[in-house]
């Protein structure tokens, strides 16, 4: 923060397609789509009116116990419509971190009312992101952002990243009767973008079936499209997770927004016996995001922004991958979904290496360990590809 204070912020005053624009109007490639989530690209006025139409109606009023808006339930339908786990119901959040915590307290309510309170173990990887809030924060394989905080949750674990066996040797260790869940990004994002090992999801989905254990597929970077010609990685690696986590794409940041999808197996028990379930947000299912959503969505299908991101997935692999080449970079990490990481062979360039990128037009982000985030909106054409990577390959000089 004090180098923010000494060195200035970088202003964004507008965006437009895949590109923005700072506050000195110079122009620059949006590499990130902001934080992984314009997936239709800037500037749309489209979701803009329509959020400003149901403002002018009601902004919002309350998702908690009968109470809803009609925009928000026709949200609902259209999601469970698209949901990988047909009868999937759809729990409304404020964002992605929500979406994580939400998820980890269902988990262990749920197994409290199958009569199995001492499941309450959640799991996750190393170099896994799971948001910031206490349980995703203390879930997470990032040590670096816990520290300072003391124990969040001792009921965490954390397991390779890579090695199924891992989480074999977790549930061993542990015993299956006290795991509740295990959370698993299809792609780290965060972390470093790392791509699973052929083979890993379904193997894991596999373990935690055996053993009892909810798999809960954290989807708040690779829903909605990013993982290229699905609208979920869980659809494109047919994985029937118990419950998905997501956020960014739902309204492509344009109002923030997340939502929990709960297969049906994990929704009975507070649906059929009359359970509360004593958990929700002010601003969950709020009519204002559920416009933009809505009116997102209806974007990305228009134009057929999905296969664009399975289009992205080809062209960002065949103009980053050669940079792994130079002396400067580690190795490329891509060929997954609308994402890629140009990972520097020292760790320690990569925060003064996004201000190099901005000198050559390209507005970036350090992520993971000294890698290089890439994951445009859907809307970046090939050529504007070949220009990103252009300056990429000039910055590293």
């Amino acid at each position: 923060m004090g180098a923010v204070q000494r060195d200035g912020a970088f202003v964004v005053s507008r965006g437009e397609g895949a590109y923005i624009w700072d506050d000195a109007g110079t122009r620059y490639l949006d590499a990130t789509a902001g934080l992984w989530f314009t997936n239709v690209g800037h500037g749309r006025t489209e979701i803009a009116d329509a959020v400003a139409a149901q403002l002018s109606k009601v902004a919002h009023f309350s998702n908690f116990g009968d109470f809803t808006s009609d925009v928000t339930v026709a949200l609902a339908e259209r999601l469970g419509a698209i949901a990988p786990v047909p009868g999937s119901k759809v729990f409304f959040t404020s964002g992605g971190s929500d979406s994580v915590d939400s998820a980890a307290k269902l988990a262990r309510r749920y197994w409290n009312e199958l009569g199995r309170p001492g499941k309450k173990l959640i799991v996750g990887r190393q170099k896994a992101y799971h948001g910031m809030h206490v349980a995703g924060t203390a879930l997470a394989g990032i040590p670096v952002n816990r520290e300072g905080y003391g124990e969040l949750m001792s009921d965490a674990r954390t397991v390779g990243w890579d090695d199924a066996k891992s989480l074999l040797e977790l549930i061993e260790r542990e015993g299956a009767d006290a795991i509740a869940a295990f959370f698993c990004e299809p792609i780290i994002g965060a972390g470093g973008i790392y791509l699973p090992p052929e083979g890993y999801l379904t193997e894991v989905r596999d373990i935690c079936r055996e053993h009892e254990i909810l798999f809960v597929v954290d989807e708040v970077v690779t829903g909605f499209g990013r993982i290229g010609g699905s609208w979920f990685a869980s659809t494109r690696f047919g994985l029937e997770p118990d419950m998905i986590t997501t956020a960014k794409g739902l309204t492509s940041g344009y109002v923030p927004m997340g939502a929990v999808f709960v297969a049906p197996t994990v929704a009975e028990p507070f649906f059929g016996g009359g359970v509360w379930w004593r958990h929700g947000y002010t601003y969950g299912g709020h009519a204002g995001a559920a416009a933009a959503a809505m009116a997102n969505l209806d974007i990305v299908e228009r134009e057929n922004l999905l296969a664009e991101a399975k289009r992205l997935e080809a062209a960002l692999h065949a103009h980053l991958a050669p940079l792994a080449e130079h002396p400067r970079v580690a190795e490329v990490r891509s060929g997954l979904g609308a994402v890629a990481a140009v990972q520097l062979a020292d760790p320690a360039e990569a925060l003064p290496f996004v201000k190099t990128l901005r000198a050559h037009g390209i507005s970036g982000r350090a992520a993971g360990q000294g890698a290089m985030q890439f994951s445009p909106s859907f809307v970046m054409t090939d050529e504007q590809v070949a220009e990103m990577a252009a300056g990429v390959r000039a910055a590293l000089g």
